[in-house]
């Protein structure tokens, strides 16, 4: 699948999701921890509309001293950016069971593997739907960012 494929396809995935969102009227608020690091810029850490929470794309910074851990493994950060997810979720109630749809994104498929085996410890029952995309640069050169949709039962 081409870069812009995936581009329409989360465009018109996330168009579909907040047009039944604006249909039913559910509103929107701001959820925040300081769990999770802060947002670095003009966005929210994650976003609740009605029974759904929309987590901004997160990358492997420590929330304690706000530094990314951009050297260290694959499998550090992939440990790090879920564990932020968490601490979002869970400032919201909920859990990573609540999870249904995750977008990665990383620097080099060839951590792919490495990456999948700490992914799937968290994710191993009723994975979610899953978006993988390699791209050429993350914020602070790091290499995984993890962004997801999650929903309460």
């Amino acid at each position: 699948m081409t870069l812009s494929r995936i581009s329409r396809f989360l465009a018109l995935f996330t168009a579909g999701i907040l047009t039944a969102c604006a249909q039913s009227d559910v509103g929107k608020e701001v959820i925040a921890t300081k769990k999770a690091p802060a947002a670095i810029g003009p966005y929210s850490q994650a976003i609740r509309s009605g029974n759904m929470l929309f987590l901004s794309g997160q990358i492997p910074i420590d929330p304690e001293t706000n530094q990314a851990i951009a050297n260290e493994s694959i499998e550090t950060q992939t440990k790090l950016v879920i564990e932020n997810l968490r601490a979002i979720l869970d400032a919201n109630g909920m859990t990573i069971g609540d999870v249904v749809s995750t977008q990665v994104f990383m620097k080099d498929l060839n951590d792919f593997s490495r990456m999948n085996a700490v992914y799937g410890t968290y994710f191993n029952e009723k994975p979610p739907a899953r978006t993988m995309v390699e791209v050429a640069r993350l914020p602070r050169d790091v290499k995984i960012e993890i962004a997801a949709v999650a929903v309460k039962k």
